[in-house]
Formats: C-alpha cells, structure tokens, sequence
C-alpha cells in the first residue's frame, strides 16, 4: 500500500502512542487515534489498535467513520491539517465548550457495568495488586502504556 505517511509515523513497538489525555484542539484523545492510525498504516501498530472501542468514543462523539479518517491520515497531513479536517467533517458540528466537557468526561468516565469493572479489576491486578490510584480507564491506559515499554507500575 503506497501512503504519504510521513517518516515520523511512530513506530508503537518502541513506544507507545500518546496518552489519551493529550488533547488536539480540544478533543481528548484525537492524537493517540491519529498515532495509532499512522502506526497501522505503516505496519508498526503493535500490539495497539486503531478503531478500538476506546477510539469509538472519539468516532462516535464527532460523527465521522473511523475509515474515513484513515483515508485522511493516509494524505500524510499534519496533526494541524487532521485537526481542521475532523472539525469540518464533524457531524454535528462541535462547539468549542461541547468538545471541551466532552474531553472532561471520557477523562473521568465511569469503568461500566459488573463485567466491564470485573475485567478493569484484573487489569489493575496485572499491572500492580498494590496500587489503588487506578480509577479510570485513561489511568489504566497511562499505565498500560508506562509497563509495556519497561516502566514500574
């Protein structure tokens, strides 16, 4: 498959893409989604999978295909140029107040329901039985992330 990915696609068996926390105008989220697309793009995804159902929250928030901003990615635009793509092909469009307490909540969302809290549990466990500072699924995932490539949970 031939792209325009730049070279600076990460290669997220080295590292991992960015934390769900970092925000690209205002959309939490939106730079780990546009890491793992490019990773996938160039075969160095990992054990990372972009559309996972983190990811939809993002797609679901914004209205737009998960496929269409592979397609988009697939140009080899900026962040910035992905940025004003996802605010114009947004569906509804988001102001930005709406993209902000959108952000806050998946921040903070809740684990779900018992099976979701049951897998979430033994996550945690794996990562460190000790730690009781893991609340979030954007905790877990920073974490996830820190342990995968070495760190100490």
């Amino acid at each position: 498959m031939k792209t325009n990915i730049p070279v600076s696609a990460p290669d997220l068996t080295q590292r991992p893409p960015r934390s769900p926390r970092v925000r690209l105008g205002g959309y939490a989220m939106l730079p780990r989604v546009l890491d793992k697309a490019r990773a996938s793009l160039i075969g160095q995804a990992g054990d990372y999978k972009y559309g996972n159902p983190m990811d939809q929250h993002f797609f679901g928030f914004t209205g737009l295909a998960q496929g269409a901003l592979l397609e988009e990615v697939k140009t080899g635009a900026s962040d910035w140029d992905l940025l004003l793509w996802v605010n114009s092909h947004a569906n509804p469009k988001r102001a930005p107040h709406e993209i902000r307490a959108w952000s806050a909540w998946l921040e903070t969302m809740p684990i779900g329901d018992a099976e979701d809290l049951e897998w979430f549990g033994a996550q945690v466990k794996r990562l460190n039985p000790v730690r009781t500072d893991l609340h979030t699924i954007m905790d877990y995932l920073d974490a996830d992330d820190h342990v995968s490539f070495g760190g100490q949970a």
